[in-house]
């Protein structure tokens, strides 16, 4: 058991991400997540469509310890990732408008700009619904989103990186600003290994 962390994610993050995590692997499957992470009471009662913080990073990250424990690690965080991937529409139409990314005047912009500015927005809107804190900065040759109060690793030690979630949520978005280019993400520093953050590694350019 994870001890409460007394830092919370909007409802309507954990709402969403659940309900795709349900699309991945069935109801059955989600509920036998939620039980063995101690959360019960979520099943067939998932959290609200709001934005009230009411889901604390502690809850959060017990899913995804439960996922790995269930399936193995590798294939655990592959469905967490993928629960990302689905959730990525569902955040875009609930945070796009405010992120600034659903204009034309965006969406027409190339796709360099389209990164400077997007991810930034992206890490914005994420630290205003929620208790985390992201920031992106630039180096030569990539950008780095970085997380510090991570809700999916928060309170566990895994021997690899364990946020699979942001990854894949990373690699939506990216793909759908880009027109369906992929580009190469390494979670490069992990709260789960020790580091001070959640540091995520994005190429500037696309993979070929």
């Amino acid at each position: 058991m994870i001890p409460k962390s007394g830092f919370f994610l909007a409802n309507r993050i954990a709402r969403h991400y659940l309900l795709s995590m349900e699309t991945v692997m069935g109801g059955h499957g989600l509920g036998a997540i939620l039980n063995l992470a101690g959360l019960r009471s979520w099943i067939n009662n998932l959290p609200a469509d709001d934005d009230n913080r009411g889901v604390d990073f502690a809850d959060f990250s017990a899913i995804h310890g439960s996922l790995e424990e269930m399936y193995g690690p590798r294939a655990g965080r592959g469905l967490a990732r993928r629960a990302a991937w689905t959730s990525f529409p569902k955040a875009l139409r609930a945070y796009g408008a405010i992120a600034g990314v659903t204009t034309l005047s965006f969406k027409i912009l190339p796709l360099p700009k389209k990164l400077e500015r997007g991810l930034p927005a992206m890490a914005r809107v994420a630290s205003a619904v929620s208790d985390l804190q992201a920031t992106v900065t630039e180096e030569k040759g990539y950008y780095i989103f970085a997380v510090d109060r991570c809700p999916v690793c928060w309170g566990r030690h895994t021997d690899a990186a364990a946020c699979s979630a942001i990854t894949g949520l990373l690699e939506e978005a990216l793909l759908w600003a880009s027109g369906g280019k992929s580009f190469r993400i390494e979670e490069a520093e992990c709260a789960a290994l020790g580091g001070k953050r959640c540091a995520f590694y994005i190429d500037r350019k696309p993979m070929v």
